[in-house]
């Protein structure tokens, strides 16, 4: 950084921080591929990935795991469910709530798409060692716990 003149501290946090916007950039660069095919946005494919791992979710904990406004989740699952790739099904803990869950036709579409996209998240991270990812996966943790 050759034209900001800040403190130390600054220096060294923008020069991180650029340094992993970049990052993230060439690696979304390298994965998006494997989402685009399908037809979904990022988001939708990460709705149905959530769904895929963790289960039926009510809105809010989708828009919790994806870190997505409650109004955006809304959005993202009405355009899954006019798909017919999620279902909202009454909370039985509470009836003001919604579960998302799978459909048939959408874990086929998860399950048929989903390992070509680790084979390119495997590939986008080869370029580090099993050590450098674990510690990758270390930082990112601690960073997201601000």
């Amino acid at each position: 950084m050759t034209h900001f003149h800040g403190s130390p501290k600054e220096i060294i946090a923008l020069d991180a921080w650029i340094k992993l916007s970049r990052a993230r950039n060439s690696v979304w660069k390298q994965i998006k591929p494997s989402m685009s095919v399908t037809g979904l946005s990022p988001s939708q494919f990460a709705v149905l990935e959530a769904l895929l791992h963790l289960g039926p979710l009510s809105q809010k904990e989708i828009s919790k795991k994806l870190l997505v406004s409650t109004g955006n989740v809304v959005t993202i699952i009405d355009n899954l469910e006019r798909d017919q790739l999620v279902t909202r099904e009454s909370n039985p803990s509470d009836r003001r709530a919604h579960i998302i869950v799978l459909t048939k036709k959408g874990k086929e579409l998860i399950d048929t798409i989903f390992p070509d996209h680790v084979k390119a998240i495997i590939n986008a991270l080869s370029v580090l060692t099993k050590n450098e990812q674990l510690e990758l996966d270390r930082l990112c943790k601690k960073l997201g716990l601000k």
